[in-house]
């Protein structure tokens, strides 16, 4: 069992050790902290400026007392689930990272000095995903299939109640001074992408399907929360995205949904299965593909992996008439029960989403959604939309 940093009596402070390094005295960019939703179900959402450094300290500044209580206690619980010998997450992300997006290096560096928690903590933590084997289940509708033609996407994130991340949430939309905004709906202290979609309308959702059985991992290549920040920042399309991602080496098996709301106007399933024999690691599906793995259960306008939970029965049903609303209901359906963290449900032609994260012991498809238009974040409080500024 995982020890979760829920209900710490005390926060670790930063190290006061003297540094043999200068950090920044003047950081430029912008960070603003705002709350989105009502009631039990408010969640913070930061707006960020600047370069990666930048909006990286902005945003460990907006949030450093839950990074502080929530990161370090959260890597204790799972160096001990996981029986790692000390050093071993960071000589993971010391391997993969070689390989990864500078921009996010320079965003985990603005993190550490903005919030006072180590460097090499942070990126320990986000070593993690490439050891922890998880599973989740995605939509994707658009065109004849919704009530308004709009993509609307799914991202059940079904990983661990006992890490506690949950009650840390933390909703970020980056505006980069190079690059395309996007918003990354994610925990206190992780800057890697789970899920999230930029405004060129390209939404992006992941399934893990490699067991513990099969560890070690592939580390000599990025881990897809750092190269799904990648295609945020750069994808201005499905086929764009398509091809930064196929530039990518695979760590381990994933299945993954992308979609394009504004551009391309459709999306595709793909599962990536490093361990196959070289024709059948990469396999990409459009909808009612006739090679999709689920056919003949395969629709127009529509793909999905729920593994089997059985999201096609409504798809069917409920086709011509999928919107928003529809999908969050179906996505409660077909959560992986007993560890259910968070759930999203995209508007990619409209920017809109809809947000679950789970909540003292209650899980995210049993709390009540927030809904947040992108178009609408007045973070500043200036009266001016933030992407609009």
């Amino acid at each position: 069992m995982l020890v979760s940093p829920v209900g710490i009596a005390q926060e670790r402070a930063p190290s006061d050790e003297p540094k043999p390094y200068k950090t920044p005295e003047k950081i430029a960019g912008s960070g603003f902290r705002t709350e989105v939703g009502q009631g039990d179900s408010k969640f913070p959402l930061a707006v960020v400026r600047g370069t990666p450094y930048e909006m990286g300290h902005h945003l460990g500044r907006l949030f450093s007392k839950e990074i502080q209580a929530f990161v370090p206690a959260a890597l204790d619980g799972i160096g001990q689930e996981l029986k790692l010998a000390p050093g071993v997450l960071n000589e993971v992300w010391s391997r993969t990272s070689s390989y990864g997006d500078d921009r996010l290096e320079q965003e985990l560096a603005g993190l550490a000095d903005g919030s006072g928690v180590a460097l090499s903590t942070l990126q320990a933590l986000h070593a993690v995903p490439l050891l922890m084997p998880y599973s989740c289940s995605s939509i994707a509708a658009w065109g004849d299939a919704t009530v308004d033609g709009h993509l609307y996407q799914t991202r059940n994130l079904d990983w661990s109640m006992d890490v506690g991340a949950h009650e840390f949430p933390m909703i970020v939309l980056y505006i980069p001074d190079q690059g395309i905004p996007h918003v990354v709906p994610s925990f206190a202290g992780m800057i890697g992408a789970h899920t999230g979609m930029n405004i060129k309308g390209l939404a992006l959702s992941e399934m893990g399907d490699a067991s513990a059985k099969e560890a070690p991992y592939q580390i000599h290549a990025p881990h897809f929360t750092v190269y799904f920040r990648t295609m945020l920042y750069d994808g201005d399309s499905l086929t764009k995205a398509l091809s930064i991602f196929k530039s990518q080496a695979a760590t381990k098996r994933y299945h993954f949904v992308f979609g394009d709301g504004q551009t391309d106007k459709r999306a595709v399933k793909v599962r990536a299965h490093s361990p196959e024999p070289a024709d059948k690691q990469l396999m990409i599906w459009k909808d009612a593909d006739p090679t999709d793995e689920f056919a003949p259960n395969v629709l127009s306008c529509v793909v999905y992996n729920d593994e089997g939970r059985g999201a096609f029965p409504t798809l069917q049903k409920e086709r011509g008439k999928l919107d928003g609303p529809t999908l969050v209901e179906l996505a409660n359906k077909i959560p992986i029960k007993g560890g259910n963290v968070e759930n999203v449900v995209y508007d990619a032609t409209a920017l809109r989403m809809w947000v679950s994260y789970a909540k003292a012991g209650k899980e995210a498809y049993t709390r009540p959604y927030t809904y947040i238009d992108l178009k609408q974040i007045d973070a500043d409080g200036n009266g001016k939309a933030d992407l609009g500024e």
